[in-house]
């Protein structure tokens, strides 16, 4: 595709009367505490315009959740992500961030890519990954069980305390990070914030989706700074299926899927479309006759559909079955069907893909740039089946650019001091600098790449980090000078000890050499004959030989023998162990400084690219709690249209 023509948020709520008639906006989101609050700008446009707004819980899709550990078995629990224990690691119903933080994990990859010595450091500091890779500023609530609930049935009350304090964490972390003069508000605001979601999660007998949908309307508000007037939902009501919402056309994708006549190639289609997107599973791993559509059934959780001709299964946790007497053909059947054997209230909600051309059909999405890259996918299918799908509208801000007429200064957290050359930073420098920072770090990255020998990185140090690194470049070349010395000494030991062993075996060589001669003599003029004097005398030479060569061979072993006491006695002595112990810390602490390097540079590009496209919006009220950032933010926000079909 080429690039989007962007324009201003008011333009497309304008614009969406023609490209998506009679529909609304919405925006669906797995927490309340990322970035869906910021699409509060959209929603104060539509509510200006009379366009219809409605912010959803996508509470349909599965609880965070992680690879069980079998020594440490816990339910719920933080955790950070890095690319080591919790690589796997996936959340996005419970997950926080501190200002300037992302789940921006710096990988294995990349930590290899800028030159780190990997096997080294393995070996001197085994366990170093986890810390080494782990995104900064971020934890995520997981579950632990290999069977990870949906959000919707997840409890509050029995996750409130785990909630609670990875908010609190999050928000005492950002307050610090606020300037002293602002602190106070900041503390307040985020007080507030706490109290008000721990007072709604601790609240009896509540699922988690619950306590997200009451929390939209006050957080849009919050991080607005005005009134807001929006409808709210969840995908578990959106995609209720039963004979009274069969008819919607949110459900008229799915017919592909299930009319006998049409599964095939609708499923063919499918598995086409998503065939060249990493992390999107083909129908055939779901079992026979899976369809790319969930069934969720109260009280028995969420699995896959999967159809034949006289029957289905839904793969929950404990497989379900519905019967039938001939292939179904409409969605009327099915909804019946299901509506008999589990009640009215069960939800049929695509997987990733398919959930856009449900959805799509009815309401014009509201993604944010880089949100859901699997809709490509979703284009792909379109077209194959030739359904048609609303636009989705991305959403692009400038969110640090958007500080340079904000009055308040941070105090910077450590990981970015040294990108931005100072411990304190007023928002408009770092509205200014941010983006320099960003293409500096990258560079750097570039730079230590590059560095493959031990000198090259002290050289490197000394000249862009300097102050004890002087010293220790200094030592390191005295060092290799003195390394040098010894081991050229103990080379030449080596070489005499290889002329000698050289000499050994020429020795034996003509040792054998010897006995071959004598033997061949003893049988020509020895053996059952009257030996001659000459012969006995020749016999005798040869004899004397082999003396000779024995004793030269016995020296010869003696001075090798010597020569390696001597190579040992040297390689081993206190000053070359000394000295070589010295030059392996030097280089160890290079490395270890090459490997900070990395992650703040990760951290300080990567990781400020991520958080400017989709920060947390209650950083907003913390840090400007007159409301200028969101609105800075607002009248800077471009977007486009993307096209799903």
């Amino acid at each position: 595709m080429s690039e989007p023509s962007c324009m201003r948020l008011g333009e497309a709520v304008q614009e969406v009367g023609q490209r998506a008639p009679g529909s609304k906006f919405l925006a669906l989101g797995q927490t309340v505490f990322w970035d869906e609050p910021m699409k509060a700008s959209l929603a104060l446009e539509a509510q200006r315009a009379g366009v219809g707004f409605v912010a959803g819980v996508h509470d349909t899709d599965y609880f965070a959740k992680i690879s069980r550990n079998k020594d440490h078995r816990v339910e719920l629990t933080a955790l950070p992500h890095n690319d080591g224990s919790t690589r796997n690691l996936w959340s996005a119903a419970a997950e926080f961030s501190e200002l300037f933080g992302s789940e921006t994990v710096v990988t294995k990859e990349e930590l290899l890519k800028a030159g780190l010595r990997f096997d080294r450091l393995s070996r001197s500091r085994p366990g170093f990954l986890d810390e080494a890779t782990e995104a900064w500023g971020w934890r995520g609530v997981v579950s632990t069980d290999d069977n990870a609930p949906i959000t919707l049935e997840v409890s509050a009350d029995q996750l409130a305390r785990e909630l609670c304090n990875t908010l609190r964490w999050a928000i005492d972390e950002s307050v610090q990070s606020i300037g002293e003069n602002n602190r106070p508000a900041a503390r307040s605001i985020g007080d507030q914030l706490n109290e008000k979601f721990c007072d709604a999660a601790e609240t009896s007998n509540r699922n988690l989706a619950a306590v997200y949908r009451d929390l939209l309307q006050p957080m849009y508000e919050q991080v607005a700074g005005e009134p807001l007037s929006f409808e709210t939902s969840q995908t578990s009501e959106l995609l209720r299926f039963n004979r009274s919402t069969v008819g919607l056309p949110r459900f008229e994708f799915l017919k592909f899927f299930v009319d006998h006549r049409t599964r095939a190639a609708a499923c063919t289609a499918y598995n086409e479309a998503i065939s060249t997107y990493p992390g999107l599973y083909g129908l055939t791993r779901f079992g026979t006759g899976a369809i790319p559509f969930d069934l969720v059934i109260p009280g028995l959780g969420r699995g896959t559909i999967r159809l034949g001709n006289r029957g289905a299964v839904i793969t929950t946790k404990k497989p379900q079955f519905l019967s039938y007497k001939k292939p179904l053909e409409s969605l009327e059947e099915l909804a019946g069907l299901i509506e008999d054997k589990f009640g009215p209230n069960c939800a049929l909600i695509g997987k990733a893909v398919t959930l856009i051309g449900m959805l799509g059909r009815e309401f014009t999405f509201a993604f944010h740039d880089g949100a859901s890259n699997y809709v490509r996918a979703s284009r792909v299918l379109h077209q194959k089946l030739s359904f048609h799908v609303h636009p989705i509208l991305r959403i692009r801000y400038q969110t640090w650019d958007s500080l340079a007429s904000i009055d308040n200064w941070f105090s910077l957290p450590k990981p970015f001091q040294a990108a931005f050359g100072t411990e304190a930073i007023c928002a408009p420098s770092f509205a200014s600098r941010w983006r320099t920072v960003v293409e500096e770090q990258k560079c750097r990255l570039d730079q230590l790449g590059k560095i493959r020998k031990p000198a090259d990185l002290l050289n490197y140090l000394d000249q862009k980090v300097g102050g004890a690194w002087s010293l220790q470049c200094r030592e390191y070349s005295d060092i290799h000078g003195r390394l040098t010395a010894l081991s050229r000494a103990i080379d030449q030991i080596k070489q005499t000890r290889r002329d000698l062993h050289n000499e050994w075996r020429a020795s034996g060589q003509r040792w054998q050499e010897i006995q071959k001669a004598m033997g061949d003599h003893f049988r020509a003029e020895i053996f059952e004959k009257t030996p001659s004097e000459s012969a006995l005398l020749k016999r005798q030479k040869f004899v004397d030989q082999i003396h000779d060569l024995r004793v030269e061979r016995d020296l010869l072993r003696v001075k090798i023998s010597d020569l390696g006491d001597e190579e040992r006695t040297m390689a081993q002595s206190e000053e070359f162990l000394k000295v070589h112990k010295r030059r392996r810390e030097i280089e160890l602490e290079a490395e270890l400084k090459r490997l900070s390097m990395i992650r703040e540079a990760v951290i300080c590009s990567r990781g400020l690219e991520n958080s400017n496209r989709r920060p947390s919006a209650w950083w907003l009220p913390l840090v400007s709690s007159d409301g200028k950032w969101f609105r800075a933010i607002a009248e800077s926000a471009t977007c486009y249209w993307e096209p799903m079909i």
